[in-house]
């Protein structure tokens, strides 16, 4: 039998109760601060995720790290680190020279730690060095994923096949009212002499939330009663890291297949993203953007300028042409009017034949034209039910994992439901001694039910008593 130190038995007196030597808790964690010590290696490479860092004014760097479930992403591991403010600028600058993004929240990183633990402050990592080529490489891995997946959907260079209008004038934004790089854009646009209808559809165009109101705004694009040229998609310049937000497949799949033709301004040059990889024009900034609109009316205008001067030269020309072939038929008229009346007459048959002519042909290019939109119309719609076939694959064996968990949770609760109404049945009840006394047919609780006269029956185990109630003395049952 198990004998607990802390009770002592009747038989001894409290002053020789035997207690058990104890430590105190800072001993206790200093016994584990030398365990780690001289147990683990002076050093350890791992790979985690950064899901918070803050650095404080003195200097240090304070993070936490995280690894989670790689098919349901849930959290299996946490740790908190620690760069000193004499390791952080090192490596921070190491990080960002070869990169080209700051050390933020969100990457995962190649980090060499070292294991500490302090009496007060409990477990935590040091941060003696980093890899910067292992997210660099995971970064490049993740848009290489993206772009294969979309490929293998087919909806890859579907945006990059739309033709782009001849004339630009209706633009959609989709951009952050508060970002320089949209302001610059407009003002561009305002002094280029140049009438454009411009609205801007808001969207967040930094953090977490950048998938879903990038493609909220462009769904109200569509929504909209204007008929668009082109989609322009701009952001100002900025930290390379707060671009993460634009390498995702759902958005690049969205770019991939909208219907307009996207323009992307998003970042400085050397940035790239990518729904820049998708879109149908990839331009470096959101000037160069306005500065690609604007290039395209002068084009246009020029072209039209152009087309002006063939048309008067070519106009002049046919006037001199038909100004010679009046005095000609005029003289011809003069000697031979029949002659003169059946030139005529074959003139206007041959123009009619060439009238005839050009009909056919455009005719069979408008339907040719058509053919070939309803079969790009078949192919977008099959490329979108494959996307949304592949969207809603991962919920499939989400919902199995969620129905067997449940199942099981059920059939637990069952079980100690089961066990609940075993414990309370009569015959364990009687088997623990106890017995059970009715009147009437109803179980009695309490001597204030019954009366002088009363019968009662007492059921035990092995059988059941009869007895009658009267007043006595010592109030006894007989």
């Amino acid at each position: 039998m198990y004998n607990d130190p802390f009770i002592s038995s009747p038989s001894q007196h409290p002053d020789e109760v035997e207690r058990p030597a104890a430590v105190s808790l800072f001993e206790l964690n200093s016994m584990v601060r030398a365990t780690l010590n001289h147990t683990l290696k002076e050093c350890y490479w791992i790979v985690a995720e950064i899901s918070e860092l803050r650095v404080a004014s003195n200097g240090h760097c304070y993070m936490e790290l995280v690894q989670k479930d790689e098919y349901s992403g849930s959290l299996i591991a946490k740790a908190r680190a620690n760069i000193w403010r004499q390791n952080y600028l090192m490596l921070s600058n190491l990080f960002q020279r070869v990169t080209g993004q700051r050390l933020d929240a969100g990457l995962k990183v190649m980090l060499g730690v070292t294991v500490t633990f302090h009496e007060l402050f409990g477990y935590s990592l040091n941060v003696i060095d980093i890899e910067p080529s292992y997210t660099l490489g995971d970064l490049a891995r993740q848009r290489q994923e993206i772009l294969r997946q979309l490929e293998e959907d087919g909806v890859l260079e579907l945006n990059k096949e739309l033709p782009l209008p001849r004339v630009i004038r209706n633009v959609a934004v989709v951009s952050s009212a508060t970002a320089a790089g949209y302001g610059d854009f407009c003002n561009q646009l305002q002094q280029s002499g140049y009438r454009f209808n411009v609205k801007l559809f808001p969207a967040i165009m930094q953090g977490d939330r950048v998938e879903e109101s990038v493609i909220s705004a462009l769904d109200q694009v569509l929504a909209d009663d204007t008929e668009w040229d082109v989609v322009a998609i701009i952001r100002g310049g900025g930290a390379t890291t707060d671009l993460h937000g634009f390498d995702t497949y759902l958005l690049a799949a969205t770019v991939a297949q909208y219907p307009l033709p996207v323009l992307t301004g998003i970042g400085h040059e050397r940035d790239d993203t990518v729904i820049d990889l998708v879109a149908n024009t990839r331009l470096k900034t959101p000037t160069a953007v306005a500065a690609f609109l604007i290039d395209s009316r002068q084009n246009e205008a020029a072209q039209l300028q152009h087309l002006v001067q063939r048309l008067k030269q070519a106009v002049e020309q046919r006037l001199l042409q038909e100004h010679s072939q009046i005095d000609a038929l005029s003289r011809d008229l003069r000697y031979d009017a029949s002659v003169a009346t059946e030139q005529h007459v074959r003139q206007f048959q041959q123009l009619a034949h060439r009238f005839e002519l050009a009909s056919s042909r455009y005719a069979g290019n408008q339907r040719e034209l058509i053919l070939r939109l309803r079969s790009r119309l078949q192919l977008l719609a099959e490329r979108n039910l494959q996307t949304a076939h592949h969207q809603l694959q991962p919920y499939s064996q989400r919902i199995n994992i969620a129905v067997r968990h449940l199942l099981l949770a059920q059939h637990r609760k069952q079980e100690m439901l089961e066990r609940s109404v075993q414990l309370a049945s009569p015959d364990r009840i009687f088997a623990m001694g106890f017995s059970i006394t009715t009147c009437k047919g109803r179980v009695v609780k309490s001597s204030q039910q019954l009366r002088d006269g009363d019968v009662i029956q007492t059921n035990f185990k092995d059988g059941s008593v009869t007895s009658i109630v009267s007043t006595s003395s010592d109030n006894t049952e007989k």
